[in-house]
């Protein structure tokens, strides 16, 4: 059954046309009744008819969220949090930047949608403006609604483009959700859907830290990792092999920044066996790592890009692929077997060109850079010094993470792999306590990953550095 929306206040404040009462305190328990009733209607459409991902129905209760501004969020009952997750890793620029907002909105009062194969001023702007950022000459752009379908479409053309049926892709990463993306993906969010059927062969990347290489040092770690890599390629068969597709820097599984000269060596690689090469930049691209693509950092040009996520700041969905000359070359005369009803939707794309041009106007590719050169990297090295259950401090630009360990001699995990239930209870406290001090986490596995806004605040990131300093005290209580 249907029934009237509910009014509920603008941030914290009664809407304008509600009627006021001349005495304040009287105004303030409107407003907090109003809240509560809204609130209470959200969680109860919630419950009853919101399917969420990566859940058991039943067992959750998530946080009625009633508006947002810049680095923080906050609920129907006044509490406000510090996001320094940054939604799922992709409000690069904040929430409700006045800007991209506006831009929205202009878009909308011209035209909303026009199906896929017209040109478009804002659809056209926003592939050269992402092409002109981009490395080396990925100038031709697929745009997709999100990460996952850009992995789907990049291993489809790679297929088409070699005319082999083989991707490999790394055992510490994640790719999406979708058929293909989630056989790529590594982590343990594959095991429900791994049909092993989908072409896919997966190998160990680089991890100084808990090498599977038992290698020394990073320098080491590379070495053998590439010589795996290599082996893995010869004993698969290369002329079966269309595709390898990296995360640029692992971002789910931990923000794994590979040591210097791997990306370089799995280039190489795939020039000698003719393999086409993918980077996976959904999450650190657009500013994430202090650089337009994090590829950037080690001067490494792939032959597709997959992307989403930052490229809007997630204001509307948008994701894509950044495809090099040559594989734009193979469906030059040749239909690209593919396509998506919404591909390059306009109001996203009017989202992304107003995204982008804030980052350049503002700065902020290269705040990101400094924030974590010059306080989220020192700032966290520090807090590793003074707790037992930090293991390694590991990012960059403003994306980081802390391994937290029970031992830091043994390296022994906080948490066991997978963990649910009371296995996971350190990291669960943990994360209690982040929120209890208003700081909204994101935790996964035995880590916190720390990835603010990119334009986040000086100030800021000294208050969520301390709320995550006191709280490390949860964690060093789990420590031998």
């Amino acid at each position: 059954m249907r029934r009237p929306l509910t009014a509920i206040p603008n941030g914290f404040h009664i809407v304008d046309n509600y009627p006021r009462n001349m005495n304040a305190e009287a105004d303030a328990r409107d407003a907090a009744a109003l809240a509560t009733s809204a609130k209470a209607t959200v969680k109860d459409d919630d419950r009853k008819h919101v399917f969420h991902s990566w859940s058991a129905q039943e067992l959750i209760d998530p946080l009625a969220v009633a508006g947002a501004e810049g680095s923080y969020f906050w609920d129907y009952d006044g509490n406000r949090f510090l996001d320094f997750s940054s939604a799922l890793v992709y409000t690069n620029i904040g929430y409700q930047h006045p800007k991209v907002a506006a831009a929205i909105a202009e878009q909308a009062g011209k035209l909303c949608t026009v199906a896929p194969g017209f040109a478009v001023d804002v659809r056209s702007e926003a592939a050269r403006l992402i092409a002109e950022r981009t490395p080396g000459d990925l100038d031709k752009i697929f745009f997709t609604n999100a990460g996952a379908e850009a992995v789907e479409n990049a291993v489809r053309m790679a297929r088409v483009h070699t005319g082999r049926p083989k991707v490999l892709s790394a055992y510490r990463s994640y790719h999406g959700a979708t058929s293909t993306a989630i056989n790529l993906t590594g982590d343990a969010r594959r095991f429900g859907n791994d049909t092993a059927t989908a072409g896919v062969v997966h190998f160990w990347g680089p991890f100084a830290y808990r090498s599977p290489f038992y290698a020394a040092d990073p320098a080491e770690e590379c070495e053998r990792a590439l010589r795996h890599l290599e082996d893995t390629i010869v004993f698969e068969g290369p002329q079966s092999i269309a595709a390898i597709i990296l995360e640029t820097v692992g971002g789910a599984p931990g923000v794994l920044v590979h040591p210097d000269g791997y990306l370089a060596g799995v280039r190489a690689l795939c020039d000698r066996f003719g393999i086409v090469f993918i980077l996976d930049e959904i999450m650190v691209g657009f500013g994430r790592t202090g650089k337009w693509f994090a590829s950037e950092h080690w001067d490494v040009r792939p032959d597709l890009i997959c992307f989403a996520k930052g490229v809007t700041s997630g204001y509307i969905p948008l994701g894509g692929v950044a495809i090099s000359a040559a594989i734009a070359e193979t469906f030059a005369r040749r239909p690209y077997p593919g396509g998506l009803t919404y591909s390059g939707h306009v109001l996203a794309c009017a989202a992304a060109v107003a995204t982008i041009n804030v980052m350049e106007e503002e700065g902020i590719v290269e705040q990101s850079a400094r924030t974590g050169a010059e306080l989220l990297g020192p700032g966290l090295a520090a807090i590793a010094e003074r707790h037992p259950s930090v293991g390694e401090v590991r990012g960059l630009g403003t994306f980081w993470a802390l391994e937290l360990v029970r031992n830091k001699e043994t390296r022994e995990p906080l948490v066991p792999y997978n963990a649910a239930g009371a296995d996971n209870a350190p990291m669960a406290e943990f994360g209690a306590a982040l929120k209890k001090a208003g700081l909204w986490p994101l935790l996964a596995g035995n880590r916190i990953h720390v990835a603010p806004p990119c334009n986040v605040s000086a100030e800021d990131v000294a208050k969520g550095l301390r709320i995550i300093d006191e709280a490390l005290t949860v964690a060093d209580a789990h420590t031998v």
